[in-house]
């Protein structure tokens, strides 16, 4: 099982780090391909992306914040993540087949 990290923010890594998320690894991409069964990924990814970890019976968290117009469209600090109400949320995700 490995633990993934899926950011390019240092806000959000300097987040993660201070709730004590144990990350094997950090990456700014994620290829869905390599994710095998138990990996876990955090993160926000993209709904088809979040499909593909949990097809490939991966656990998919996402990083969850309320994040107010004006403070969007910039990197946000790890402090600032904590005040947009900063969590982990586990979903379970996937594709419906077209009909």
């Amino acid at each position: 099982m490995t633990t993934l990290l899926v950011t390019r923010h240092p806000g959000a890594i300097e987040w993660a780090a201070r709730r004590g998320l144990t990350v094997d690894r950090q990456i700014a991409h994620l290829d869905p391909a390599t994710i095998s069964p138990g990996d876990v990924v955090v993160g926000t990814l993209p709904v088809n992306l979040a499909a593909a970890v949990c097809a490939r019976g991966g656990r998919f968290f996402n990083l969850s914040l309320h994040v107010p117009p004006e403070a969007r469209g910039r990197e946000l600090s790890a402090d600032e993540l904590e005040a947009f109400g900063a969590r982990m949320e586990e979903f379970v995700i996937r594709a419906v087949p077209e009909r």
